[in-house]
């Protein structure tokens, strides 16, 4: 690994490379295990260049955008964290052109700025855009495969940049096609509609007054631990079966909403995967409910 570190040093001009990095510090659960390289990069040649070094030396790599839907395991990565820095947002009309690493709250900040209505849902989602697209974030009967006009992505085996459409996206819930391949969104268009300032605005601030009043952001976590059930609402009966406030180590079901798990104190990523289970477990005993994870084990 001391020959690819060398290599990454010599080859990359606009990034940053970190060997053994904690990727709690980048996580909003604010825990995980360290990762071989970190790499921070604001470059389209450098991402390149080290899908071109991975692939010659077979090293695993995944994309971290904001971090907000992520656990890292206590044994950590084996491989390349990348952090897509591109940040630019770019506004013409009604189309808004985002690079991937865009934040998504000043992605709605800008679009309120420019009286464009339809973001409004995704204003509290504290994650990137590029994150957003690759799962088909969405809240409150909004998805982001409802603005999306297509994404342009560097291809992981060749390198070389492709665009999609919408439809290529093959979007569905909390999935795309991203999830079931290594390419890496660099930006994409999204369409939107003019609207009032004040109306999206007051929307925005419903939305995020009602995040801080049922959702647990006082204490790190991932948001929705679990994903919606195909016929139940899984906060519920996660409720139901008296497992809100439940605790192991430092890792608890909020007793704010049922559907988060929190990281109350010092929690390591063992006692988060240790509630996890448990929670599955028991509302399957007593539901015979299935529930699936929302957030990404790493």
């Amino acid at each position: 690994m001391n020959s690819v570190y060398k290599e990454f040093v010599s080859t990359l001009e606009h990034s940053v490379i970190k060997t053994n990095e904690n990727m709690g510090k980048y996580t909003s659960f604010k825990t995980g295990g360290n990762a071989n390289f970190f790499i921070k990069t604001k470059s389209i040649n450098d991402i390149k260049k080290i899908l071109e070094i991975a692939n010659l030396n077979n090293i695993p790599l995944i994309v971290l955008g904001n971090g907000s839907n992520m656990l890292f395991k206590e044994s950590g990565f084996d491989g390349i964290v990348l952090k897509i820095e591109l940040d630019k947002i770019i506004i013409k009309n009604e189309t808004v052109t985002v690079d991937a690493g865009a934040k998504n709250a000043i992605i709605s900040k800008k679009i309120l700025d420019n009286e464009l209505q339809g973001f409004e849902f995704m204003s509290g989602i504290p994650g990137t855009i590029g994150g957003a697209i690759r799962m088909n974030a969405g809240a409150y009967g909004g998805e982001i495969k409802d603005l999306v006009k297509n994404v342009t992505y560097i291809d992981y085996s060749t390198t070389k940049i492709e665009t999609i459409t919408n439809k290529e996206c093959n979007f569905s819930y909390r999935h795309s096609v991203f999830g079931n391949n290594k390419n890496i969104i660099i930006s994409a268009e999204l369409k939107l509609k003019k609207g009032s300032k004040e109306e999206i605005k007051n929307k925005i601030d419903e939305y995020t007054k009602y995040r801080k009043e049922k959702q647990p952001w006082e204490y790190p976590n991932a948001g929705s631990t679990f994903k919606r059930g195909k016929d139940f609402i899984t906060s519920k009966i996660i409720d139901e079966c008296g497992l809100k406030g439940y605790t192991i180590g430092g890792a608890q079901v909020s007793t704010k909403h049922a559907g988060f798990i929190i990281n109350k104190n010092n929690a390591t990523p063992t006692d988060i995967l240790k509630l996890i289970e448990y929670v599955k477990t028991t509302v399957y005993k007593k539901t015979g409910k299935l529930i699936e994870l929302e957030i990404e084990i790493i």
